[in-house]
């Protein structure tokens, strides 16, 4: 079967209502800074507003502290901050933990969104590897009271920004993916009862934890902890709730996509001395995953063609359809959809699982500030490979002041260090990427 002519292009992929889904409006943040700052002027320096949110982090009053990080994240969604970071990184890190630690869960909320706009304007490198480090405690800390289902979502979202961006070794991103694979699959001893996670939650993590895969080489887990996230991502398919059926149907795309799969079946295929394997549990193993996609590809067809029922919204039910069509599609002949939206004047396109997942993901996260940081931030036009046609009219390097440059332009720039990092990764998926998929010769070859 060939490639559709017809691909969808940027149709129920990516999420239309995720411009309105910032953390405050830009109105709302800035009347809040007013209000933090105690002055009737309107107009103010941005940097000093900055200043003043800043040091209202200090404050006693928890409504105070959230009209600040609220006001915070307004500034970074509309502008790239570098001076203010450059000045400020350290103090702003520290006293968003400090309401992560000790604050309210509107005030995690913001403060986890905040560090992760702080993570994405400093790029890779050692700023964005300390906030990983810095990070990890607290957050892990606060998931372990899930009362607020809105906190849990802000501080898996955090994690996996700060890791995407800060993460220097594989051992600091499976860390990060350990973390949400226990919310979402705990290890139960005698003393523990299992908690059932609300399905924004389970969504939310499962898309969380996708993302962080996209920049991992599949090789590089073992055999087990696959056939544990097939199996797991199996089950939530047959989940009442679409979203977490729609999200799981993704990161199992990305699971076939890395050509994990195949990794697998070689290593069961023949031992290290280059024999056959008797009977081994690892065949069995083998055998198991064979079963799993015969059971997920039954399921996949099945969501692609679902009637829908009373009360079901009709944009989601399509926004399903659509997406497993997409993965039936790549399952059966290796298609990944191509997807193209526009970003001002220019077209940002995607051709692979790893590329719509990190788009979408990334797209969710910055809401209304989406288009600014594609538009004016190097570290995310280095990772989708995208460079707005205008910076070359308007002549970029000359508008950067002294303090962008030396962040952009020297040889440990964040745009190098960025640019290294991620087409090391990308290199490294893309050697699997291509033949990742269900139908190249699985069954037979094996058996």
């Amino acid at each position: 079967m060939g490639k559709r002519n017809n691909q969808r292009k940027n149709k129920a992929m990516l999420d239309s209502d995720d411009e309105n889904s910032s953390v405050s409006s830009s109105s709302t943040a800035r009347s809040d800074l007013m209000s933090v700052s105690g002055t009737d002027e309107v107009q103010v320096d941005k940097d000093s507003l900055l200043e003043q949110a800043l040091d209202a982090l200090y404050e006693k009053r928890g409504s105070t502290r959230e009209k600040a990080l609220a006001a915070i994240i307004d500034a970074f969604n509309t502008n790239l901050q570098h001076q203010f970071v450059e000045k400020k990184f350290a103090t702003l890190l520290h006293l968003c933990l400090n309401s992560i630690k000790k604050g309210s869960s509107k005030e995690i909320s913001l403060a986890c969104h905040a560090i992760g706009l702080l993570a994405l304007t400093v790029g890779s490198g050692d700023n964005a590897h300390e906030i990983l480090e810095e990070s990890v405690i607290p957050i892990p800390q606060a998931l372990k009271s899930q009362s607020d289902s809105s906190k849990t979502v802000s501080l898996v979202a955090c994690l996996a920004i700060v890791t995407f961006v800060g993460a220097t070794k594989t051992e600091e991103t499976e860390r990060s993916m350990q973390i949400m694979w226990q919310l979402l699959h705990p290890k139960l001893g005698s003393n523990v009862v299992a908690v059932k996670l609300p399905a924004v939650v389970i969504t939310a993590v499962v898309s969380a934890w996708a993302f962080i895969l996209t920049t991992m080489d599949g090789c590089s887990l073992n055999s087990k902890d696959w056939q544990e996230y097939i199996s797991y991502f199996s089950t939530l398919l047959d989940k009442d709730d679409r979203s977490v059926r729609i999200a799981s149907g993704e990161a199992l795309a990305l699971i076939f996509e890395t050509g994990s799969i195949e990794k697998f079946a070689a290593e069961n295929k023949t031992a290290p001395d280059g024999s056959v394997p008797e009977g081994n549990k690892s065949r069995e193993g083998y055998t198991h995953i064979l079963g799993l996609k015969s059971k997920i590809l039954n399921q996949v067809r099945s969501l692609s063609a679902e009637a829908g029922g009373k009360g079901s919204a009709k944009k989601d039910l399509n926004s399903q359809r659509n997406l497993f069509k997409d993965v039936l599609e790549f399952l059966e002949d290796g298609y990944a959809p191509d997807i193209s939206m526009k970003i001002g004047g220019d077209s940002l396109q995607t051709s692979t699982w790893s590329e719509l997942i990190k788009l979408n993901f990334m797209k969710h996260f910055l809401g209304g500030g989406f288009i600014k940081h594609m538009q004016d931030n190097e570290f995310l036009q280095v990772v989708f490979g995208f460079m707005p046609k205008r910076k070359h009219l308007l002549g970029v390097e000359h508008q950067m002041s002294s303090g962008e440059k030396r962040m952009f332009r020297s040889p440990n720039s964040i745009q190098n260090k960025a640019r290294t990092q991620f087409l090391n990764k990308q290199r490294m998926l893309s050697k699997d990427r291509n033949v990742g998929h269900f139908a190249v010769g699985m069954g037979d070859e094996y058996m």
